[in-house]
Formats: C-alpha cells, structure tokens, sequence
C-alpha cells in the first residue's frame, strides 16, 4: 500500500512537470509566432511567460526576450538584457550572437566604442561571422566620425572663447586709449592751466610812483590834444571871416 501512495506522488509530478513543460514550449512557440508577425511587445510578454514557468532558466528564452525588445527600439533594456546572458557558460556560437546582438543595441544608441568591443567579443567566439565583420568595420567608422564632430566642436569652442578674448582685449585697449586720450587731454588743459598761471606771475607790478606819472603824461597828452583842437577852430573861423561879401 505505501508503495502505491510513493508510485501515485511520482505520477502526479510527472504530470505537473509535463503540464509546465506544456505550457512553456506554448508561450515560445506565440513568442515566435508574434514575433515573425512584427508584434514584437506581445511577444516580449509570451517569451516572459515562458521564462517564468522554466524551472532551469534557458539562455535562449532569455535572448529572445532581449530581441523582442531590440525589435521595440528599448535599446537599453535590450543592452541590459544581452549583458546578463554574456558571462554564462555555453556553447562559443551561442556565446557569439549574444555580443553581436549586444553590438547591436549599442550602435542604436550611439555607443560606438562600446559596440566595437562587443563585434570584437562576438568574433573572438565565432571568426568566421561575416555579419559581425561587417558591422564592425561600420561601427569603427562611425566612431571616427564621431571623434571628428566632437574634435570640430572642441575646436569651435576653442575659436569662440579666442574671439571673446580677443573682443575683451579690444574692448580693453579702447577703453584704454579712452583714458589715456582722457588723462592727455587733462594734462594739457593743466599744462595750460601752469603756462597762464607763470604768464601772470610774469606780468611786472607797477608802482604807486609809475602809475601817477604815466595819468600824469597821459593828462597832458589830452591837454596838448584840446589846445591844438581850439587853435584849429580859430584858424577856421577867420578864414571864414574873409571871405564874406
């Protein structure tokens, strides 16, 4: 009787495991159905489904859930999602289409050098991928592109900040020669300023002596005038006189 109650357990475990295992192989087989149909959010969600009744985790469940999301243009959870499967122990041509898929997602985010590193991981376990040769070279060149926009953009910076220095300078020396015109017209007005000032502490003062005769003199220049003026007159008048009828 035990070992009946022993055989019937078993049983009914092999028959939950087999239901799983079911349902499982169910949602990938959606998965891909969705997936090849361009539906690629519903997909993410079967190939979820199916990871989550897995009892051993499949790396290839898990890839398919980091292609729905590639295909979804979620960069970066694809890139977070190829990442945790990178280091697991599987087969070298297994191992190489997870970096290139990795690759992959970092080119769409710009991610050059990264994206080379990953091409170069993808080659290191499969040589002979031509895919990964071609996207590598592609990533390469557009690093070098990248590095030549961000070396032209530096330099750009590097140009404007000369021209704002050199439009300071000139800004400063105007300013300078301002106060230097400024400061030289100053000193000349001060220049002549001191010149009228020596002109006046030049001039001679004149005595109290040398004052009364020159009124004196000049009083009888105007007398000497007002004399002569009066013998004018009378020497016209008696011309005058003569010549009456």
């Amino acid at each position: 009787m035990r070992w009946i109650k022993l055989i019937l357990v078993s049983s009914l475990a092999l028959i939950a495991i087999n239901s799983f295992a079911q349902k499982e192989r169910k949602y990938i087989r959606q998965g891909n159905k969705e997936f090849d149909n361009s539906m690629y959010e519903n997909s993410e969600i079967s190939y979820r489904k199916a990871a989550d009744l897995e009892e051993e985790k499949s790396h290839k469940t898990a890839f398919n859930v980091g292609d729905a999301l590639y295909k979804q243009e979620k960069y970066e959870d694809a890139i977070k999602q190829f990442n945790s499967l990178a280091d697991l122990e599987i087969s070298k041509e297994e191992k190489a289409k997870i970096y290139h898929n990795l690759g992959n997602s970092l080119m769409q985010t710009e991610k050059f050098k990264e994206s080379i590193d990953a091409y170069k991981n993808a080659l290191r376990n499969n040589p002979n991928d031509m895919d990964t040769k071609y996207n590598l070279v592609y990533a390469q060149k557009k690093l070098d592109e990248q590095q030549k926009q961000d070396q032209n953009q530096d330099q750009n910076k590097d140009e404007n900040i000369d021209q704002d220095k050199d439009q300071n300078q000139d800004k400063e020396n105007q300013d300078q020669d301002k106060n230097e015109d400024k400061k030289d017209q100053e000193q000349n007005q001060d220049k002549q300023d001191q010149n009228k000032d020596e002109q006046e502490q030049q001039q001679p003062e004149i005595s109290k002596e040398d004052a009364e005769r020159i009124l004196q003199a000049l009083a009888e220049d105007e007398k000497d005038t007002q004399q002569k003026v009066k013998e004018q007159k009378a020497a016209a008048a008696k011309v005058k006189s003569e010549k009456e009828w």
